[in-house]
């Protein structure tokens, strides 16, 4: 029998959510294509079957991805533009910002130095390529954000033991 570390349990909790988002939201849609349930009370239902079934360590992950992805996907859902490249950055902007809220709780809550180092290189890479798309599409970048390894009201995260 396989044994998983706690962090590697939470990826795939994480994992299972946003699989489920994708899955649930399409079957939501095609089973209720009448009704009136916002999508973020639609994925909010779905986010508390998992936090409720998760351990009480890995609350606090989970909620944080789970406030992490139900924000991604209401702010995913964009009005077409009729122009592609403007539209494609109107909603790879908050899938990137929702990896960067994710990666933001692993290291808050996550104990594995290789976790929280692909961590930090998410939130760096995922920063750049959402100033690419905006300057791409002639929008102004955002403004300048604080260092990965200094997270708000937390203390700041060391990483190589120094």
């Amino acid at each position: 029998m396989y044994r998983f570390s706690g962090e590697l349990r939470a990826l795939s909790a994480a994992g299972f959510v946003a699989s489920g988002f994708v899955l649930g939201t399409i079957v939501f849609s095609l089973a209720n294509p009448g009704t009136t349930r916002s999508l973020s009370e639609y994925v909010g239902s779905i986010c508390a079957t998992v936090l409720q079934s998760s351990a009480a360590m890995e609350a606090p992950f989970i909620s944080a991805n789970v406030d992490a992805m139900k924000k991604m996907m209401v702010d995913m859902e964009i009005q077409p533009t009729g122009n592609v490249d403007r539209d494609f950055a109107a909603m790879m902007v908050p899938h990137h910002e929702g990896a960067i809220a994710m990666a933001i709780a692993v290291l808050r809550y996550g104990h594995n130095e290789q976790i929280k180092r692909l961590a930090q290189e998410i939130i760096v890479t995922q920063r750049q390529e959402i100033s690419a798309m905006r300057l791409a599409v002639g929008e102004p970048l955002p403004a300048s954000l604080p260092s990965p390894t200094v997270l708000p009201s937390t203390p700041p995260v060391v990483l190589g033991g120094r």
